[in-house]
């Protein structure tokens, strides 16, 4: 078992907190964890259905699978610093605009797909990409950290959002939302996101043993099994996360319970995913990471089963939600892991973004076949035992991953290495 190194903490410290930042303002963070509490209100105001509303997720990750592919392009064409600042300014326009949306809910699918697309480069593909540089020994715990900014955003989304329409309309939900990313991820994204030249003479030092060019290109790893499993395992899981996240209020609320306890309820998710991305970032770094990642997944199968047989108390809500939590907190970390760990970093950014398209096709078709269910039943039991399912067969497929591979690592001159690393910033 690794020892706990420090070194790379102290000289990447300002990029965890730039990135743990960058996650929970990202465009996927802000409208998913905010979404379910929106549903209600939007259904309201506007008059359209639960079912109809949960296919605006769809849109969302249908932009975010364009998005993801055209990010790792645009980050090595023009730097990351430069699409990462200008993505945080069209983020924030584009939620403004959602204020905006008239009587038809194909104006919501329309402001939900194109909001990734103006975030582009606030999607996880990018922080996860600028960690990986920086980190190799505790990289596990390193990603594990910055993806935690998704549980500060599912423990605080949901009741900004709720107080904000609570105490003026829907719309000031979505202002609550527009705002964050340029107040928040902005100003430490013009400080330390470093430009060229900068990083050129000061990181290079620190850097140097983390890249280096070997692993798979793109057309060996569209060949291999491994990465097929991979995508299939985490599509399985991540969807149907998905689906409990956009559901739980609503659910909860069908249950008995108030808005506001519906939304503190849901809250706890995002403590038990800061939590499980933390303990799971550590002991992968440590331990065989398939076997870690399947444990960890494994836990959304027993809540789902408590939301589907449990009586209405909040207690066994609130131990649900926790165990969604601690699932839902090893995915992004866990598959940002894996593909650095089995394919290499000589192309990781079009791995990742390949990976997390695909996974994303997943996540869009599941509100739609959630919401079909509903319409359909008429109640949430049918997709919780759909997506218990899903969370046995999903973990147990990354136990056929096997051992980590060993890659050729190509020797490089400081000068090389200058070179590669202005093309990645």
């Amino acid at each position: 078992m690794k020892t706990f190194n420090s070194i790379e903490f102290k000289r990447g410290w300002r990029v965890l907190i730039l990135a743990l930042v960058g996650v929970a303002t990202s465009s996927s963070s802000l409208l998913l964890y905010s979404f379910s509490s929106m549903v209600i209100p939007l259904e309201n105001a506007m008059g359209w259905g639960r079912s109809e509303l949960q296919a605006a997720i769809t849109a969302l990750s249908l932009g975010t699978i364009v998005a993801s592919q055209l990010a790792g392009w645009l980050n090595l064409r023009y730097g990351l610093r430069t699409v990462t600042v200008i993505s945080l300014l069209a983020l924030t326009i584009s939620l403004l605009l959602l204020t905006r949306m008239g009587g038809s809910i194909w104006t919501l699918y329309l402001g939900f797909f194109l909001v990734p697309l103006a975030g582009l480069g606030t999607l996880q593909i990018t922080w996860s990409h600028l960690v990986n540089l920086w980190f190799e020994e505790n990289r596990g715990l390193a990603l594990a950290i910055i993806l935690s900014g998704s549980g500060m955003a599912a423990i605080g989304l949901p009741l900004i959002t709720t107080w904000a329409v609570t105490r003026w309309n829907w719309q000031a939900g979505f202002i609550a939302l527009a705002v964050l990313p340029v107040l928040l991820a902005l100003p430490l994204a013009l400080r330390w996101l470093m430009p060229k030249a900068q990083l050129t003479q000061t990181a290079t030092e620190s850097l140097a043993p983390v890249i280096a060019a070997s692993g798979m290109v793109l057309s060996d790893a569209l060949r291999s099994w491994r990465f097929w499993i991979c995508n299939l395992s985490m599509t399985l899981v991540v969807s149907c996360v998905v689906g409990l996240v956009t559901n739980i209020v609503p659910l909860l609320q069908d249950r008995g319970l108030s808005a506001a306890q519906a939304s503190q309820v849901f809250s706890t998710f995002g403590i038990s995913l800061i939590f499980g991305r933390l303990v799971v970032g550590y002991l992968i770094d440590r331990l065989w990471a398939p076997g870690v990642a399947a444990l960890a997944l494994l836990m959304p199968a027993f809540a789902c089963l408590i939301f589907a047989f449990a009586e209405s108390d909040p207690f066994w809500f609130i131990l649900a939600t926790l165990l969604v939590g601690l699932g839902a907190g090893a995915e992004f970390d866990i598959a940002a892991f894996l593909i650095a760990r089995y394919f290499g970093m000589r192309d990781y950014g079009r791995l990742f973004g390949v990976h997390l398209g695909l996974i994303t096709a997943g996540a869009a078709i599941a509100p739609l076949f959630f919401g079909a269910l509903f319409k359909l039943t008429g109640s949430y039991q049918a997709m919780l035992i759909f997506s218990c399912a899903c969370f046995i067969v999903g973990p147990l497929l990354l136990l056929l991953l096997g051992q980590y591979p060993r890659f050729s690592q190509e020797p490089q001159t400081e000068n090389d290495f200058a070179s590669l690393k202005v093309r990645h910033i």
